[in-house]
C-alpha cells in the first residue's frame, strides 16, 4: 500500500451459523475461517472487521446467546450498521443468508465486494495463504 492510499475497513462476510444446526463447535470453526482472513488484510494495511466480533459481546451483555430469539435482532442489524462505516466487503465462500445480505447492502451503497482475498487492493498472493 502506498502512502497515498487509505486503509480500507473491510467487513469479512461468510457463514457463521449457516449449516451448523446450532452446534457451538461448528460455529466456532466458521468463525475461525472468517478470522483467518483478518491477518492478510491487516498485513496489507487494511482494518478487518467481522460482524460477530461486535454482535456476540452485544448478545452476551443482553444475557443472550446465538440460540436466543434476541439474536435475530442483533446479528443482522450489527452487520448492517457496520456496513454504514465499512469501505468494502470480502465475501468468503459458503451458503450464508447474512453474508448474502451484507453483499446486497454493500452493492446498494456502491461498496466494492471482493470474493477472493487476493483481489483486495495491496494483498499480495503470498499474503492470502
Amino acid at each position: 500500500m502506498t502512502t497515498s492510499e487509505q486503509p480500507l475497513l473491510i467487513l469479512i462476510a461468510g457463514p457463521y451459523r449457516s449449516g451448523t444446526g446450532g452446534d457451538p463447535e461448528l460455529m466456532a470453526d466458521n468463525l475461525a475461517r472468517l478470522e483467518a482472513a483478518a491477518w492478510p488484510l491487516f498485513r496489507a494495511g487494511h482494518v478487518p472487521m467481522i460482524g460477530e466480533w461486535v454482535a456476540l459481546p452485544v448478545l452476551r451483555s443482553a444475557g443472550a446467546d446465538v440460540d436466543d430469539p434476541l439474536a435475530e435482532q442483533v446479528l443482522y442489524p450489527v452487520a448492517a450498521r457496520l456496513l454504514a462505516r465499512c469501505d468494502a466487503v470480502l465475501r468468503l465462500p459458503g451458503e450464508s443468508t447474512g453474508a448474502d445480505q451484507d453483499v446486497t447492502i454493500a452493492r446498494e451503497r456502491g461498496l466494492p465486494v471482493y470474493h477472493r482475498i487476493e483481489d483486495v487492493p495491496a494483498v499480495r498472493v503470498g499474503d492470502a495463504a
